[in-house]
């Protein structure tokens, strides 16, 4: 159902109406909890919008009953160190908890994860936790010197704290997590954000706080271009 759809069948089959309110708050007041529990989740779009579902009705094996906490909590910091590690407990409590996890919950799931990491150091001296099996992977790839734009709300950014500065340049972080949870498309260039862009009106238009290589820059927009009504 579109999120329309599923607000009059939930006011349909309760008769409060007051909840018409909750369901549509962007914030998602009512959905969020319903995921997190496991009740909900994103279906295939219809004609441009969202559709929700039941993940026990659209994902194949989904169990009848949740793991405990204690086993999904590893599954969980494990998924996120092979998506967005190296980490620390802290990019990933930032990441899914908006960093108000207990401590002793996260150093629980880290503890029984820690046969499977190993620490690493970053340029700048943190010291973080990645996945054992992706540490040949990690030291044999060599830097990349390619320009890429990513759409708004991309994982690439979601998955590390708005202050990782060595991401995000803090001059650039107002233009990237803006005003309402907004998070902007942005240019990488070297896997560090170089500046925003946007489409409008089928052109395209980038806002660098740091230059990037031309050819490559214009190699980007080609590719995104192509994406455009």
């Amino acid at each position: 159902m579109t999120r329309e759809e599923l607000v009059e069948a939930v006011v349909a089959a309760t008769g409060d109406a007051h909840l018409k309110e909750a369901l549509t708050s962007g914030w998602g007041a009512l959905l969020k909890p319903l995921s997190h529990l496991g009740e909900l989740c994103y279906g295939p779009p219809r004609d441009g919008r969202v559709t929700f579902t039941t993940p026990r009705a659209w994902l194949p094996g989904w169990p009848a009953a949740l793991p405990p906490h204690e086993e999904a909590g590893v599954r969980v910091v494990r998924a996120f160190l092979g998506a967005h590690g190296p980490a620390t407990p802290e990019m990933f409590d930032a990441w899914l908890f908006r960093g108000t996890a207990r401590k002793a919950l996260l150093k629980g799931w880290f503890r029984d994860l820690a046969p499977e990491l190993t620490e690493v150091e970053a340029d700048d001296g943190r010291r973080l936790l990645m996945l054992t099996e992706h540490l040949d992977d990690l030291a044999g790839t060599s830097p990349s010197s390619e320009v890429h734009l990513l759409p708004g709300f991309d994982q690439y950014i979601l998955g590390a704290p708005r202050d990782l500065a060595p991401l995000i340049p803090p001059p650039l972080k107002a233009r990237v997590s803006r005003q309402a949870g907004w998070i902007s498309p942005v240019v990488v260039h070297e896997g560090r954000v170089a500046g925003v862009w946007e489409a409008r009106d089928g052109r395209l238009t980038v806002d660098l706080a740091h230059p990037v290589p031309q050819a490559s820059l214009d190699e980007a927009l080609a590719r995104v271009h192509a994406l455009l009504p």
